[in-house]
């Protein structure tokens, strides 16, 4: 019988289910997002020996807590940032291309999930070079109603590169555009 995996086992937090990140490493984790944000170059690095799969997979990881902390803060400037110019995103509402295409929509799904009162979980994250795979799931905290999941890809050559493909399959079961009162609450760039 095939063992259980702990995705979170090697990374700086656990991201799994509410609960599980102290105060004091949310905070180091957002100013961590915005070290990495400003790392990013104009032009996509090039894998090779001076920069390998194997470092930009170890940099994903390093990543992947600040993106799960972002999106719970309603983080949009930081979660803009993470983005390369260039974005191609494949979802039921697109494709975008670059990432003015997506902001406006976006920030509507990024509302509903960072909304107070709920919390978004990532039960499964996977690591495989430039590729991080996850699903995520967005709960009421009180009736513990799903109000949206989703599995996505996204395609991030490290700190250096960014993200500059993201593929994603979104359900929202409770609303679908956020009100304005929760447009308000994300944090723009």
């Amino acid at each position: 019988m095939k063992r259980r995996t702990n995705y979170y086992k090697d990374l700086a937090a656990d991201y799994s289910r509410p609960g599980l990140v102290a105060e004091s490493l949310q905070s180091e984790l957002i100013a961590l997002s915005l070290k990495i944000n400003g790392m990013q170059e104009k032009s996509p690095p090039v894998i090779g020996d001076d920069y390998t799969t194997s470092q930009v997979e170890q940099e994903n990881k390093q990543w992947w807590p600040t993106h799960c902390e972002a999106l719970r803060q309603g983080r949009g400037d930081i979660l803009i940032g993470e983005y390369r110019q260039d974005l191609v995103y494949f979802c039921q509402d697109g494709a975008y291309y670059g990432i003015e295409e997506q902001k406006v929509r976006e920030q509507h799904w990024w509302a509903l999930i960072a909304q107070p009162g709920v919390t978004m979980t990532w039960p499964i994250v996977m690591f495989h070079g430039e590729f991080v795979w996850f699903e995520w799931g967005c709960i009421d905290d009180d009736t513990n109603e799903t109000l949206a999941k989703g599995s996505c890809v996204w395609v991030r050559r490290g700190h250096r590169g960014g993200c500059h493909f993201k593929g994603e399959q979104l359900t929202f079961y409770r609303d679908v555009f956020s009100s304005p009162e929760l447009l308000e609450l994300i944090t723009k760039s």
